[in-house]
């Protein structure tokens, strides 16, 4: 059994593909156990992606190289002269066999522990939060916890042939002024590339500089900005000094004597800033406003000035246009000259007949 598990296709017809089926469906099961088992208060989801990345191809690889399976492999010569011995897909379907094998041969229980002692030192290590994450989406989740934009990813350059072209890629986290470059040969990899150096980057620059911590308020009586104080619940008062609190000066004053002078020359100074930028806003408003104000009384002047001379205009054109039409034009006032002077000369000339 343990010569078949251990004998490659390209060896014999007695192979060990049978075996490695029955080994993997063994190794999923035992691996969900261990991890529901290990971890209670992590979802499904979470779960399978452990699970996943525990008992996928290169983390078998992994294991089969601590135990040195590669020296008991059964390999055709074929195989054997291209390296077949190292290659990872080989060694991790031998390791399954193994499992199916010792699954026949002495049962379930057997085989559930040779795979516990197996994978135990591998979860000491595991990071259930991050293991199957790629690089990527770990540097997403970490900027979004730290409320930082996301990284920006470009393509800077592609070098050699088509058929084998390696991306350079540009990851940048602006607000942290962080610029990193990854290469790999296809764009995804390039930025995975980036994003783990990036990524490495923000949590060094982040240990460096770490967010300044809020100074706690002192709980002490404080003035407002209108002069008015509010005192805390825990500020003390004294016995004799019941009647002090329905007089608002003398708490004033109370208040006052209890704060830092530091803090009542600052209170007074941010409220001359506000107070004098109050009135400077309100001296632009009014600016503003008469500025608007004397643009619309000129306009309204011009207008009533246009208005005001086409009108005389008219006027003056009428009189003109009447004298016109009053005044006979000079060949009727020959004729009626002609027709008045007449009457007069004929007069003395019928004076003279009747004498005659």
């Amino acid at each position: 059994m343990l010569q078949q598990a251990l004998t490659h296709r390209s060896h014999s017809a007695l192979h060990n593909e049978r075996l490695e089926f029955l080994g993997d469906s063994i190794l999923n099961c035992v691996v969900a156990s261990l991890l529901f088992d290990r971890y209670d208060k992590i979802d499904e989801g979470d779960l399978s992606r452990l699970r996943a990345n525990l008992v996928k191809q290169q983390s078998l690889y992994e294991i089969a190289q601590r135990l040195e399976l590669s020296q008991f492999l059964r390999l055709g010569e074929g195989e054997l002269k291209s390296g077949g011995f190292r290659r990872p897909s080989i060694l991790a379907d031998t390791l399954e066999a193994l499992f199916g094998a010792i699954f026949l041969d002495s049962g379930f229980e057997a085989a559930r522990d040779v795979i516990r002692a197996l994978y135990l030192p591998v979860l000491d290590h595991v990071d259930p939060r991050t293991l199957g994450k790629d690089a990527k989406t770990l540097l997403q989740e970490f900027l979004q916890g730290k409320k930082i934009p996301l990284p920006q990813y470009n393509v800077i350059a592609t070098h050699g042939a088509a058929h084998n072209q390696e991306f350079e890629i540009e990851c940048l986290v602006p607000k942290l002024d962080i610029q990193v470059f990854g290469t790999g040969g296809s764009r995804r990899a390039g930025e995975q590339a980036a994003a783990k150096l990036a990524l490495e980057a923000v949590q060094l620059a982040l240990v460096k500089s770490p967010a300044t911590t809020r100074k706690p308020r002192a709980r002490t009586a404080q003035l407002k900005l209108a002069g008015i104080a509010t005192i805390q619940p825990d500020a003390p008062v004294e016995p004799g000094d019941a009647t002090a609190r329905g007089n608002r000066p003398e708490a004033v004053e109370r208040a006052a004597a209890r704060m830092p002078k530091n803090d009542l020359v600052d209170k007074a100074e941010r409220a001359e800033k506000a107070e004098k930028a109050e009135k400077a806003d309100k001296v632009e408003k009014l600016e503003k406003a008469e500025k608007t104000a004397e643009k619309t009384v000129e306009k309204t002047v011009e207008k009533a000035v246009e208005k005001t001379d086409k009108h005389d205009k008219t006027e003056g054109d009428k009189p003109a246009k009447h004298a016109k039409e009053a005044r006979p034009s000079a060949k009727q006032e020959g004729r009626h000259d002609a027709v008045t002077a007449e009457p007069i000369s004929a007069a003395p000339a019928a004076t003279q007949s009747k004498t005659a």
